[in-house]
């Protein structure tokens, strides 16, 4: 039987995040992919030029069709831009009760450029982390979130605590931001609200990471549509990000995207 997972985040023209990196993600793992789109952005290797929001009603008037139709197994948000789209997507998760949500809380592009307003924070704290089944923040978006200074392995865990007592029912701190001259491992945890998991992998020296948090969620919510454990699940994801950044694509002339076929070509490690 045909698995859908569906994605709630931004347009990348340049195809290497939102949800372009997210259907493509889904397409590798034998999952139905389908799009909210959120909003549209300007954007390439270099950063982000444009970013044009639809409005609430919008985003509604798309997530209303695939509910009606096609509705899904896992549903995972991303770039969601201001607290009215929040609030209208939190209202709606809760309307059709979609327990497998998986967010990615994207604040800021790799270039830099911001992705997420100010004041929309508290609604993404107050509003959809109390729906997560599995929130998945980098570690600046793990400090935005809690106000902890994140400087080693302890502040993680206590962030993750944190989110968890905010509502999430799993939370994952990716550990892509750590300082590289400090750890050549680049190690992911998992907190359950019992223990503590830890995915591994050398840390792989490339600027070509461009949607990886993108992708890596994707991974999660394509593995949860099919019905496996989030543990599971944040394990295959360590390990297609892994591929995805190891066999780099090496296109665009600064934050290039991930290889997304990579998981399937033999380069899963």
């Amino acid at each position: 039987m045909i698995q859908k997972a569906l994605t709630i985040a931004g347009s990348d023209c340049g195809g290497g995040a939102g949800i372009q990196a997210d259907l493509k993600t889904f397409q590798e793992l034998n999952v139905y992919g389908m799009s909210a789109i959120t909003a549209v952005t300007a954007q390439n290797t270099r950063g982000v030029q444009g970013v044009y929001p639809l409005s609430a009603d919008a985003v509604i008037d798309q997530l209303t069709s695939i509910a009606e139709d096609l509705p899904p197994k896992a549903i995972k948000t991303g770039m969601l831009v201001n607290g009215d789209i929040i609030s209208h997507v939190a209202d709606f998760v809760r309307l059709h009760s979609w327990k497998k949500l998986v967010v990615d809380p994207v604040m800021i592009a790799k270039g830099g450029a911001s992705l997420l307003e100010r004041e929309s924070v508290n609604a993404l704290i107050n509003e959809l982390i109390p729906l997560a089944f599995v929130v998945t923040p980098n570690i600046p978006e793990a400090e935005a979130l809690t106000g902890i200074d994140i400087l080693n392995d302890v502040d993680r865990k206590k962030a993750a605590e944190v989110l968890f007592q905010m509502g999430a029912k799993h939370v994952v701190i990716k550990g892509g931001h750590q300082s590289h001259a400090q750890f050549v491992q680049a190690t992911d945890i998992l907190f359950d609200g019992k223990r503590f998991y830890d995915f591994s992998s050398p840390r792989v020296f490339t600027p070509h990471t461009h949607g990886t948090g993108c992708t890596f969620s994707a991974v999660i919510t394509s593995q949860l549509a099919k019905g496996h454990t989030v543990y599971d699940s944040v394990h295959t994801a360590k390990q297609f990000i892994t591929a995805a950044i190891s066999d780099s694509l090496g296109i665009g002339s600064e934050h290039g995207p991930t290889n997304h076929w990579a998981y399937h070509a033999g380069m899963n490690v």
